[in-house]
């Protein structure tokens, strides 16, 4: 047992040594910590912002425009839907209800062919963790003579929710990449809300103007009829929509701060636009947008189609030159030009008395695509880097109490053997830090207690070895038996005790969220590098000691 070939002597210390140069970089200057990132991807630990400050900002998917969105999508199809067929399908009715569309036909003659098209709009959706295959439909039919009604299928939608939370977190990271925040935090928590952590960042205003802007933008002819009032109702195929410049009149009278609510918005005064597909095209074809400057030197957005939404959009203004065509972005017109030629290129701009950080705000927001439904906050913290600081004092004053108070107890029984274990504490305590900064894992005031909690659990295998030597070493056995038959006698019982802690910080990490996981990822950690120093440092260095001594006696 005490017999240790070249081979295992050397790829011990050579994992010590990894150690050491993974959580090397945690020592460095911030100079050296760039060079070691920079030619050996070696990095220090990522500091949660309890530690190092910034804002943490939880969005929730708004359901409800989400299903507003789905309806007034539906509507569409549907409309789409009966007239392609030849000879086109003739409907007397067609509405949006509470949770989806009723569509009347007008010749009951046209009621299979109906069926058959209507069907075709379902939308058979992945439901599952995994996507296993499952699949259910977003809707439901039904079907009453000529009357044919869809109505939101509550499994389907959950579905669309799950979908609509991934395709949202893409489009985060997207947005807080693009705007050159350093190692941002975006993940999913519960069904439909998202975290969202930014380091260092202490002015959360300009934060949530980016990540709240659904950014759906779309090229929109005006409706030939405007509106006359307030409250006049827009005629078949027409939307009423505000103006920014109303818009920001709204804001300005308003608390910093506070965004306008929809009946506030609805009653500025409206312009009515197009929203059938042969009148508009929408952001979704965009390549690229950049802020730039106009020809008056006001802050503009530039923006280029892809090779598809070019096409379009050099249709659309071929067809309707001298007509006036709005610039809509998240339901408000910015602009409403008057087209004066075939815009061919697939290259625009956006105009609108933005300022400079607005036009890189939705810049960003326009290349990184459009949310499928808006975005709400339901929390927002701040942590000063004054805080941050504090804590990362009070976490080493308290790690450093800790170990060397452990390592007191461990000498004062033990004595040598009780060097040897802190000597293993001390290799322990190398690779948690070296595992967690190789891994990226974040760390946490939360974290700084699980790593306390580990120095002193990772004794407690070092004790338990040590009180069965003792017991065997009185009962009359060699120092060699003693030795030999307390490691093998231990192991199972540091395993069960290791393994039922490891089990129990598995499930924090998977029930949990924010500072519990921070806790539980450290605790995790810690377990694994407590089992292999207490069982392979802890029995190496005993057995170089028992190599060279040859005891006969064992002081315990």
């Amino acid at each position: 047992m005490f017999h240790y070939p070249r081979w295992k002597i050397i790829a011990i210390l050579l994992s010590v040594l990894i150690a050491a140069l993974v959580a090397l970089p945690n020592v460095l200057p911030t100079a050296s910590q760039k060079y070691m990132a920079e030619h050996f991807g070696l990095r220090p630990l990522t500091l949660g912002l309890d530690l190092q400050g910034g804002s943490n900002i939880l969005m929730e998917v708004d359901q409800k425009d989400l299903t507003t969105n789905l309806k007034q999508q539906l509507l569409s199809d549907v409309r789409t839907a009966l007239s392609e067929p030849k000879p086109r399908i003739f409907y007397s009715e067609l509405n949006k209800t509470e949770d989806g569309v009723v569509v009347v036909l007008k010749n009951p003659d046209d009621t299979e062919r109906a069926k058959l098209e209507l069907n075709k709009l379902l939308q058979p959706l992945d439901s599952g963790l995994l996507s296993s295959g499952t699949r259910v439909n977003l809707y439901s039919l039904s079907q009453s003579d000529q009357k044919f009604t869809f109505a939101l299928n509550p499994a389907g939608f959950d579905a669309k929710v799950a979908a609509a939370v991934k395709t949202t977190l893409k489009i985060m990271e997207n947005r807080v990449n693009g705007s050159g925040t350093t190692e941002p935090i975006i993940q999913q928590q519960g069904k439909d809300r998202i975290v969202i952590q930014l380091p260092g960042v202490q002015d959360p205003d300009r934060w949530k103007k980016l990540l709240e802007g659904t950014g759906k933008l779309s090229f929109n002819l005006l409706c030939s009829e405007q509106a006359s009032s307030a409250n006049a109702v827009p005629p078949p195929d027409c939307r009423a929509v505000p103006q920014k410049e109303d818009v920001d009149r709204l804001k300005a009278t308003l608390e910093k701060g506070v965004e306008p609510t929809d009946t506030q918005l609805k009653a500025l005064p409206q312009m009515w636009i197009q929203t059938s597909s042969r009148a508009s095209v929408d952001g979704a074809d965009l390549s690229d947008a950049q802020g730039s400057f106009g020809q008056n030197n006001e802050p503009i957005v530039n923006f280029s189609f892809n090779q598809k939404g070019a096409v379009r959009f050099g249709k659309l203004t071929q067809e309707n030159i001298d007509k006036p065509f709005a610039i809509v972005l998240d339901g408000v017109v910015q602009s409403a030009p008057v087209i004066r030629s075939a815009i061919l290129g697939g290259t625009g701009q956006i105009s609108g008395r933005f300022t400079i950080e607005e036009t890189n705000t939705l810049a960003i927001v326009l290349r990184s695509g459009a949310l499928p439904a808006k975005l709400s906050i339901v929390e927002e913290r701040t942590v000063g880097p004054s805080l941050g600081a504090d804590s990362i004092k009070a976490g080493l004053i308290a790690s450093l109490s800790g170990l060397v108070l452990v390592m007191a107890f461990m000498m004062l029984p033990y004595g040598f053997f009780g060097l040897i274990a802190n000597l293993a504490l001390l290799i322990n305590l190398l690779m948690l830090v070296a595992i967690m900064s190789l891994f990226g894992f974040t760390l946490t005031l939360p974290g700084i207690a699980g790593i306390v909690l580990t120095l002193g659990m990772a004794v407690d295998s070092n004790v338990l070895i040590y009180e069965r030597i003792r017991e065997e070493w009185r009962a009359g056995r060699t120092a060699m038996g003693a030795l030999e038959t307390g490691f093998k006698a231990a192991l199972a019982t540091v395993v069960d005790a290791n393994v039922t802690t490891l089990i129990a910080a598995v499930v924090l990490f998977g029930v949990g969220s924010g500072p519990i996981r921070g806790f539980a990822v450290t605790l995790a950690v810690g377990i694994v590098t407590t089992m292999f120093t207490a069982f392979t440092m802890t029995r190496f260095f005993v057995a170089m000691w028992v190599k060279r001594n040859r005891p006969k006696e064992i002081n315990l």
